[in-house]
């Protein structure tokens, strides 16, 4: 049903576009707000991949993908914007919350994950939110992020080692 309304919104029915992009508007504002740390940005960040997925959908070749394109052009939209305002991605706090690592766990307590990730790059991050925040596959991550299959698993093999090596560092022996 959803791919016949991708369909018909191809075709220029504004109203399928409006209920296929209100399908997925609740996982494309959390995927702004990932990126963003707040909720006018994210709102922001929302509003223009609306805009750019409603001007675009006719580009789009295969409708069955059309959730992956519309993240895809959430996070680009949110890329843009970060580098128009040159700032880091912000957590929210909620997010950071989950992600801290239990205290139960030997990992020291001023060590969690949020404080791992801020260590990698900009690049790195996307590919460890993607790959394990959205459970995409890295092949799936790779075309998000427009880079060949192979940078995607350099950037996510070399995450993985600095953050094992960032715990190592802090006493711990494995991750």
């Amino acid at each position: 049903m959803i791919i016949e309304l991708v369909r018909q919104a191809q075709q220029g029915d504004e109203d399928a576009f409006l209920a296929v992009f209100q399908t997925y508007e609740a996982d494309l504002y959390r995927t702004a707000y990932v990126y963003m740390g707040n909720t006018e940005d994210a709102l922001d960040v929302v509003q223009e991949a609306a805009y750019r997925s409603f001007k675009g959908i006719g580009s789009l070749q295969e409708p069955r993908y059309h959730k992956t394109w519309l993240i895809r052009i959430t996070i680009s939209c949110a890329i843009d914007m970060l580098r128009k305002r040159k700032r880091e991605i912000a957590w929210k706090p909620e997010y950071t919350e989950r992600l801290a690592i239990p205290e139960s766990e030997d990992v020291p307590l001023t060590l969690t994950l949020r404080q791992l990730i801020d260590t990698l790059n900009a690049d790195e991050k996307h590919v460890i939110i993607l790959r394990f925040y959205y459970d995409l596959t890295i092949k799936e991550a790779a075309e998000l992020m427009e880079v060949p299959l192979g940078t995607a698993k350099t950037l996510l093999y070399r995450a993985l080692g600095k953050l094992r090596s960032r715990v190592q560092e802090e006493g711990q022996d494995g991750f």
